[in-house]
């Protein structure tokens, strides 16, 4: 349920944001990424470091903010297809794999381990994380965002219903 979540308020975020002109999606912010496109780019290339060490692969990135930024219709397409997988994934995982400690190294050095479940959780709440960040520069500019908290996609979310 909470990578379908993470998958909704992702394309609801991205719809609002892909009426909004070019330049506001790059102006610069004091935000960690440093603009709206970059927390984007960021969000989205942590799924694929998460998604690489889930499947036991290198994700060959040296930085979590780096300073190419891929144009804002394939970074859309692209969080449409990685959130379809993390679906997928969580939707696939038995009882048993959930508990599977996987083993990696930090981007910025140490080692660490997680269970897959914790991994998939911290996925969903990373995003809801900056998107806490898109929000806030989205108020300093007057414009409101669409609400993505979890109690909305409960009740817009007719499958959890029947649950």
């Amino acid at each position: 349920m909470l990578a379908r979540y993470k998958a909704w308020a992702d394309a609801r975020l991205y719809d609002m944001l892909a009426g909004l002109p070019a330049d506001t999606l790059v102006a610069p912010s004091p935000i960690f990424a440093g603009s709206i496109l970059r927390t984007l780019n960021h969000v989205y290339l942590m799924d694929v470091v998460w998604k690489s060490h889930l499947l036991g692969i290198p994700h060959h990135l040296t930085t979590r903010n780096p300073e190419a930024v891929s144009p804002f219709s394939e970074l859309r397409d692209a969080q449409r297809d990685i959130d379809a997988w993390y679906i997928d994934c969580a939707a696939t995982m038995t009882p048993d794999a959930r508990n599977d400690i996987v083993q990696f190294t930090f981007i910025g050095g140490g080692e660490g381990s997680l269970r897959r479940e914790d991994i998939v959780l911290h996925v969903v709440n990373h995003a809801t994380y900056h998107r806490g960040h898109v929000t806030a520069m989205l108020n300093q500019i007057g414009v409101q965002p669409h609400a993505t908290d979890l109690p909305v996609f409960l009740r817009e979310d007719q499958w959890t219903l029947a649950e």
